[in-house]
């Protein structure tokens, strides 16, 4: 079966496996999955990633990042889906949890934070809400 969302299935294995209290998970590897992890690492929600090419496709290595036995990460959610993409200008980007959390947005300046991107004065796709 093909997968339609990449992305969302990424967060997904995120999210399982720090309910599944796993030290790393594994995700197929590709260039837009590879800069959100770099943007996660950036804000801290995750310790690192790196490349396993041990199997028959090249994947990413997700290391997962606790504090005092809880997630680092409370909530992600995809919010552009590939049924519905959703956009916005620099000034009107979505403010997760009043600034607790990031929105992560693809933008012509690569794959930003919020706050990256309003520094920038660039908008974008929303791609997700991280908290």
């Amino acid at each position: 079966m093909a997968m339609t969302d990449p992305l969302g299935d990424m967060l997904t294995r995120i999210r399982n496996g720090q309910r599944a209290k796993k030290d790393s998970v594994l995700s197929p590897a590709s260039k837009l999955r590879a800069n959100v992890l770099e943007v996660l690492q950036r804000e801290g929600y995750i310790r690192g990633y790196s490349d396993d090419a041990s199997g028959k496709h090249p994947q990413l290595r997700i290391e997962l990042k606790y504090f005092e036995g809880e997630p680092a990460i409370k909530h992600v959610a995809r919010v552009s889906k590939p049924g519905r993409r959703v956009y916005s200008g620099s000034k009107e980007l979505p403010v997760v949890r009043n600034g607790l959390g990031i929105t992560i947005v693809s933008t012509p300046k690569g794959v930003l934070s919020d706050a990256e991107a309003r520094a920038d004065n660039v908008g974008g796709e929303v791609l997700a809400e991280v908290f």
